[in-house]
């Protein structure tokens, strides 16, 4: 066994460029599977970590530690899933999607499907729940109107992470105010600075696209196609919508999350039975394995539209297996990474370019962003951003709440950019869009940590502490 030995700067970031190559040609260029590349990367750093002292008991502790921390949000994906199969079942995400081809303008839809997004996601606290029934219908909309898919997943997912990053149910936002050493509201108040602008940038490209090419071509007759094929599959109801209640009502209560996704689930498998004529068995079967036409009684399956198959045919709790594994995999590399000191190294050099309030935030953001590119989960980098900058924030007479803005908009709305990242790998699987084909969509993810950037070169936003509040630390 070796002694375990510092490894360099340029060691330490040669997995991370690595993982960029990898993944840039094996994925981007010939679409391999990303989990397989995510497993050579990882075990490229696992030898690598070994050559420099780092037992295997070590790394195997570090990932598990890891799956830990996060395994309740992973599990999450499990409840996703069952909703989408249920609510395909009941017809409560048929219904929106149908109301929505009626009601929503092409030219608007983008910004419709950003606000609409906004508004579920912030009363939910949840990305993953607003994207799993109301973006599932949005995305279902935008294939009946014509408009341009990525466009549309990318309008869907700023306006979760929207929520995800604003609400006070979110776990992230209330995750980062206790990283950074400041309250809940302070948080969520402070981060006005770079939502507001970041939410403004994301409305006007969206109007503009909608006018100018994000509608490929506007098919009156296969929008009517896809709501006369929906009508013909179940009967709908204004009752279809108790599960959506659930979940908004249960989350703005403050219920715990998977509690709430399997009532909503369990009561979407009721009216799937009084309304569409489903039985138990076939409620159990759409909540593990997905929703199927044959499963609605005396549907002839075979005379449904294709288009329409495609559509509601989805869902289940084995769907998210896929998702889940990706995860799993990007658990490796990183607790290989941690595991072996590369992190720290890593951060720590860049600690060194720190010469003014602007370079703080830079550094802040981009270690961060390096940190949700390792992990691939949002709560890993808030909490290792937190730890690393709270003094260099403090000595520089810079409130907590500046940190914790910056940790919220790297850590949190990065995430869904990863292509490996649970969030990615959610947001694509669910959608049916690759991450690489909406990320130029998802405008607000990014705009807020850009925005970050420019307001501490200019000082704009800046919370200082004051003599009174030095007296009294």
């Amino acid at each position: 066994m070796m002694d375990k030995r510092q490894p360099s700067f340029a060691i330490a970031i040669l997995p991370i460029l690595v993982m960029a190559a990898v993944m840039g040609i094996g994925f981007g260029i010939f679409r391999y599977s990303v989990e397989v590349l995510l497993l050579v990367c990882s075990f490229f750093t696992v030898v690598l970590g070994m050559f420099y002292g780092t037992t295997w008991s070590e790394i195997a502790d570090s990932v598990s530690e890891k799956i830990g921390q996060s395994f309740m949000a992973i599990f999450i994906f499990v409840f996703v899933g069952m909703i989408i199969g249920t609510w395909m079942l009941s017809g409560t995400i048929p219904m929106l999607i149908y109301y929505g081809l009626k009601l929503l303008n092409p030219s608007l839809f983008l910004a419709s499907a950003f606000i609409i997004t906004a508004i579920v996601s912030v009363c939910t606290g949840t990305s993953f729940g607003s994207v799993g029934t109301v973006g599932l219908a949005l995305i279902g909309v935008a294939e009946g109107l014509g408009v341009y898919l990525p466009a549309a997943a990318g309008a869907i997912i700023s306006g979760a992470y929207f929520g995800d990053k604003m609400s006070p149910l979110s776990d992230t936002t209330n995750l980062a105010p206790v990283a950074a050493g400041t309250t809940l509201f302070e948080h969520i108040r402070h981060m006005l600075y770079t939502t507001v602008p970041a939410c403004l940038v994301s409305l006007v490209v969206y109007l503009i696209a909608g006018h100018t090419g994000a509608v490929e071509s506007v098919d009156a007759s296969a929008a009517q196609e896809m709501m006369t094929g929906l009508q013909g599959v179940y009967n709908f109801n204004l009752l279809l919508l108790i599960p959506l209640v659930v979940v908004l009502v249960g989350s703005a209560m403050g219920k715990p999350t998977i509690p709430v996704m399997f009532t909503a689930a369990a009561v979407a498998g009721a009216l799937a039975m009084i309304f569409q004529g489903a039985t138990i068995g076939s409620a159990i079967t759409a909540a593990f394995s997905g929703f199927n036409l044959s499963m609605i009684d005396g549907l002839d399956a075979a005379a449904v539209p294709a288009s329409i198959q495609t559509l509601v045919e989805r869902g289940g709790m084995t769907s998210m297996m896929t998702t889940m594994l990706k995860v799993f995999c990007a658990f490796l590399f990183a607790g290989a990474m941690s595991a072996a000191g590369f992190m720290n190294v890593i951060l720590n050099t860049m600690k060194k370019f720190i010469h003014s309030d602007g370079t703080l935030v830079l550094v802040t953001i981009i270690c961060v962003l390096i940190v949700a590119l390792v992990v691939g989960n949002a709560y890993i980098p808030i909490l290792m951003g937190g730890e690393l900058f709270r003094e260099s924030f403090k000595e520089r007479g810079l409130k907590p709440q500046n940190l914790s803005m910056n940790l919220e908009d790297a850590g949190t709305c990065s995430i869904p950019l990863v292509p490996w990242s649970a969030g990615g790998a959610y947001m694509s699987g669910t959608l049916g869009v690759a991450t690489f084909s909406y990320v130029p969509w998802a405008i607000f993810c990014y705009a807020g940590f850009l925005f970050a950037i420019l307001w501490g070169f200019l000082g704009i936003g800046l919370v200082r502490i004051n003599p009174e509040d030095k007296e009294k630390n």
